[in-house]
């Protein structure tokens, strides 16, 4: 399976990334790492990054949006573009994130 590569470059993440806090950083840094190591099967499977798709949300150009553990306190959003895991923003902090997902579910499942 392919390896991934990590696109960093989007404006949206890169303000989020120095927005978090120093420690929140470092953390993703370090899943950045892990990530780098992996395939995208891998990716998948990992119960460590519990790599979920965001049912109600796509990208401007219809791609699927997709989330990530990568600390105990936030998960990151992303893409996949080919080889490439493009890292988006928000950053979503514990029930932010289910209280996110389930006010989309509802808005889809009515």
């Amino acid at each position: 399976m392919t390896e991934i590569k990590i696109d960093i470059n989007n404006p949206e993440f890169q303000r989020g990334f120095f927005a978090l806090e120093k420690t929140e950083q470092l953390a993703l840094i370090k899943t950045l790492k892990k990530v780098r190591q992996l395939n995208w099967s891998q990716l998948y499977a990992d119960k460590g990054l519990r790599w979920e798709a965001i049912i109600s949300k796509q990208s401007k150009s219809g791609e699927r949006i997709y989330s990530f553990r990568f600390s105990q306190k936030y998960r990151a959003t992303a893409l996949r573009r080919g080889d490439f895991l493009r890292l988006k923003y928000p950053f979503f902090n514990g029930i932010y994130y289910f209280i996110y997902i389930f006010l989309n579910r509802n808005r889809i499942y009515g």
